[in-house]
């Protein structure tokens, strides 16, 4: 037997829908805090002409395989969400499933990476640039594994076209974490 959807599920005072709206008031709240992060990197960046000696000890190559592998995440969140515009639950769980791939792939990497700047002696404790490095990136890295986590509930319901509004906003919340990463790789790696 089918429940009636309460009526504030699916619209709000503003006329957007609520899932969506919720999405966008947990975007603003991460800006806040990766805004913090990164605006105190900057400023301690700028006061420390040093970092730039330790910042050339960041693996580029693998920074930059990971901005790729998540632009391309994002691009199955949007055909996930294409599909479920066309009404296609099963088409936009296979994507949202890839997009999951995607972030474990780059969680990997990372893993990988951050194995070898420890061997290498370049911990959270060495000074203060790999302090920032590791906080920032772990940040992330946590709101990757997040996004994948509900990534794979909504997948889930959406194989059985079940609340396929919901495809559109991980898909929102993908693409912040993604822009987050377009932000950190310049400033963690690139930025000598």
């Amino acid at each position: 037997m089918a429940f009636p959807r309460p009526i504030a599920t699916t619209r709000s005072a503003t006329g957007i829908p609520t899932g969506r709206l919720a999405v966008w008031w947990v975007i603003a709240s991460e800006i806040v805090i990766f805004g913090g992060v990164l605006g105190s990197y900057i400023m301690h960046r700028l006061g420390h002409p040093d970092w730039h000696y330790q910042s050339a000890h960041t693996n580029t190559a693998a920074g930059a395989f990971n901005t790729l592998v998540l632009l391309t995440s994002s691009l199955f969140a949007v055909l996930a969400h294409q599909a479920a515009q066309q009404k296609d639950g099963k088409k936009a769980a296979r994507f949202l499933v890839f997009t999951v791939l995607g972030g474990l792939t780059f969680l990997i990497v990372k893993g990988f990476e951050w194995a070898s700047e420890i061997q290498h002696g370049y911990t959270l404790t060495s000074n203060t640039f790999w302090s920032f490095y590791y906080t920032a990136a772990g940040l992330h890295g946590f709101h990757v594994l997040a996004g994948m986590v509900i990534m794979l509930f909504v997948a889930a319901d959406a194989r059985h076209n079940r609340e396929l509004q919901r495809v559109e906003n991980i898909g929102i919340y993908w693409h912040f974490v993604d822009v987050v990463w377009i932000f950190l790789f310049p400033l963690l790696y690139i930025a000598k």
